[in-house]
């Protein structure tokens, strides 16, 4: 038995009096404390919209301490465990960061390195998504010899413009990095670290967008295609769609899509977002709110 197996078993028998659970998932995220509010909003949607799933909650970060988690762990109840990973990665001094991409983005490329080696696969997921369904098919999705599972939110023109900018193969899909299915156990086989400093230094006047930049660039050969209206559906694709006869609508996307992702400057939680999507954000505050309330009674 490892370790996370043995605190999964334990817990299962706590709680099962209760609920029955189904099994466990291992989730990624890697933020600064700017987004930790936006994180607890991300866990609460997939708490709801999982219920008899547990979740190992990893945190891969630089700057967190207990207190800044403190109310994600009142959050999560007894459904989950967060676990915070301090990473310290020197040879990052030189890579592109800005406001919007801090440098918690790039350890994300580097999990397997990060995380426990028991662990041999795990969902990564940024902060600005709602789970909005059963996540058990995309976590059990059979990755082998395959580094990644995402999807890809660009046209033709725009994956042209990438292929030039970054140097990639023809048939290399260019991902959105904010959910990743990610095989650990064949990262830590093969990854090439020095690799991905490398396209680093040589590319880092032309990165935009840099860890999807780097994954796309490096592993487009190891990564699975995801179906984007189920698994990374955003306020963009929605508004395209919907214009269409027969198009979406909200009640499409609320049936369909497992992962709503507010990817771009247009979050929910700002007072000038527009869109349809925000109403699962809201609508998943509002619940995290009777929670509270009752939690509190």
């Amino acid at each position: 038995y490892s370790e996370s197996q043995i605190y999964f078993d334990v817990h299962y028998n706590i709680i099962k009096e209760d609920m029955v659970l189904k099994g466990k998932i291992n989730l990624l995220v890697t933020i600064d404390k700017n987004y930790i509010p936006y994180m607890n909003v991300m866990i609460s949607s997939l708490l709801f919209s999982n219920p008899e799933t547990f979740f190992q909650i990893y945190i891969i970060q630089s700057s967190l301490s207990e207190e800044d988690v403190s109310e994600t762990r009142k959050i999560i109840d007894n459904r989950a465990e967060v676990i915070l990973i301090n990473a310290h990665e020197v040879n990052l001094e030189n890579a592109p960061t800005t406001s919007r991409y801090p440098k918690e983005i790039y350890y994300r490329i580097f999990a397997a390195k990060y995380l426990p080696e028991n662990l041999d696969r795990i969902l990564y997921l940024d902060p600005d998504i709602i789970v909005n369904g059963s996540l058990d098919e995309l976590y059990d999705i059979n990755m082998d010899g395959m580094y990644f599972a995402a999807a890809s939110h660009n046209g033709n023109i725009m994956h042209k413009v990438n292929e030039i900018r970054l140097d990639m193969e023809d048939d290399s899909p260019y991902i959105n990095s904010g959910v990743m299915m990610i095989n650990l156990r064949l990262l830590r086989k093969e990854q090439n670290y020095e690799e991905v400093f490398e396209f680093i230094n040589k590319h880092k006047n032309h990165l935009i967008l840099p860890d999807q930049d780097i994954i796309s660039s490096l592993y487009g050969s190891k990564i699975i295609p995801l179906d984007t209206y189920k698994y990374n559906m955003t306020e963009r694709k929605y508004r395209i769609h919907s214009k269409k006869e027969g198009g979406l609508n909200i009640e499409w996307v609320r049936n369909n899509s497992v992962i709503i992702h507010f990817c771009g400057r247009n979050k929910p939680w700002k007072n000038n977002y527009f869109g349809k999507l925000n109403v699962f954000y809201e609508e998943t505050v509002r619940r995290m709110k009777e929670k509270d309330e009752q939690r509190n009674a």
